[in-house]
């Protein structure tokens, strides 16, 4: 017998899976659409892309997930947002072909150090479980790629999580390159359960389609072990990820923007 408590957290899960679908859907149109466009247009392309950008993908992130566009102030008036300024600095747009060569030391310990907003947020990487996985962090974190970029979304209903990684800030972005899922048995995994404090990749649904886009999980969660476990999250950065998710998301439906405006000003990966 299935309880209703069961069934709510299997529709939750059953969602979070329909919107990352729909995210590397638009991702995937979106090029496609820009290459056509590019090669029939030429000099047009310019105004063409803009309307694309504006229209089509804006409409699309709006019905899959609430962004912090979405509304004017993602923060309600009653809601005091727990994080400081983010720092001077801009995004960075740069995208490669194909995954870099896996060059980290695979016997060797890593971490991680996402300096935030909201406070700094300490990984301990599983480098010999997800040697592909570390590797690109390392790269991605050494181009400055997660500098200055927002976590976008956050999850309180069904599944507990803060998702980051994603430089446009839409849930649609990546670094133009996917990596092999791993570390899919890990020990830490039960009875379909994601605890506290693991840090995973995102991805489409389907197998090898992470990019850059994470989630840190602030609440056990159940979810198929399809997403790669590569990183623990340590007891400060936890109660970190605790007073975001206490702020709330800004659609009052459990799973939007959260209202706390988490900003990951400078990220690094760091041998032991």
């Amino acid at each position: 017998m299935v309880t209703q408590e069961q069934r709510k957290r299997q529709l939750a899960r059953e969602k979070f899976l329909r919107q990352q679908q729909r995210r590397t859907a638009a991702r995937r149109r979106a090029r496609v659409r820009n290459s056509v466009i590019a090669s029939v247009l030429g000099v047009i392309v310019v105004g063409s892309l803009t309307l694309y950008t504006t229209g089509v993908l804006k409409d699309d992130d709006d019905k899959s997930n609430a962004s912090a566009e979405s509304t004017p102030s993602s923060t309600p008036s009653a809601i005091k947002d727990p994080c400081e300024k983010a720092a001077a600095g801009s995004v960075k747009t740069q995208t490669w072909k194909k995954e870099p060569a896996v060059t980290i030391d695979k016997s060797a310990k890593y971490t991680m150090k996402l300096a935030t907003t909201c406070g700094d947020i300490d990984v301990a990487l599983k480098t010999s479980a997800a040697p592909h996985t570390v590797n690109s962090f390392s790269f991605l974190a050494g181009k400055g790629y997660f500098d200055h970029t927002k976590c976008h979304r956050l999850t309180t209903n069904g599944i507990y999580v803060l998702q980051c990684g994603d430089p446009t800030g839409s849930g649609s972005g990546g670094p133009g390159y996917t990596i092999p899922d791993e570390n899919l048995k890990d020990a830490s995994l039960k009875d379909n359960v994601y605890p506290a404090g693991t840090v995973a990749m995102a991805n489409t649904g389907q197998a090898h389609t992470g990019g850059s886009q994470f989630f840190l999980v602030y609440q056990d969660s159940s979810l198929p072990p399809s997403y790669t476990p590569f990183g623990t999250v340590s007891a400060e950065g936890l109660t970190v990820l605790k007073k975001i998710a206490a702020a709330g998301e800004n659609t009052g439906a459990g799973d939007g923007a959260p209202n706390a405006t988490v900003v990951i000003n400078k990220a690094t990966v760091t041998k032991s």
